[in-house]
């Protein structure tokens, strides 16, 4: 038996490094995807980092509107009645419910209102948006001539 080199001669592998790579002929050749598939990252909590950020996401519950409120907001449909014809642009401060969970936002929408629906207590925007009034909890008509 040859003298077999050392772990630390760089002559080691002299006699394999030129052989061809061996080809099975079994199972074809995987491709780069395929190959670079095997050292992808695991996530066995696959969604978890979601449902934390969802969990965490804060809401707001509904306020009931004073009596104070109440009647500015009566106010403002009033005005907003008799104006509807003009198409008065209005800025209303209204909650939306959370699809996922209890409670809502409240947000603000701009718009200029087209119609009102006293039957379906809804506010009609020209873009099509429609507002429940009970959903109302300030209502502003924007005018260049009337603020209120």
């Amino acid at each position: 038996m040859k003298n077999a080199p050392g772990r630390d001669d760089p002559r080691r592998y002299d006699d394999i490094i030129r052989l061809p790579r061996p080809v099975s002929a079994l199972h074809p050749p995987m491709s780069r995807r395929e190959r670079a598939a095997q050292f992808a990252p695991y996530a066995a909590l696959t969604g978890l980092g979601a449902a934390i950020n969802e969990t965490a996401r804060l809401t707001e519950a509904r306020v009931e509107p004073d009596e104070g409120l109440r009647s500015a907001l009566d106010e403002a449909l009033r005005v907003l009645r008799d104006r509807i014809r003009e198409q008065p642009e209005i800025s209303a401060t209204c909650f939306r419910p959370d699809e996922t969970k209890p409670g809502g936002a409240y947000v603000t929408v701009t718009g200029r209102a087209k119609k009102l629906d006293e039957t379906a207590r809804t506010l009609t925007l020209s873009d099509g948006r429609r507002l429940a009034w009970e959903d109302i909890l300030i209502l502003d008509i924007i005018d260049d001539n009337y603020i209120m």
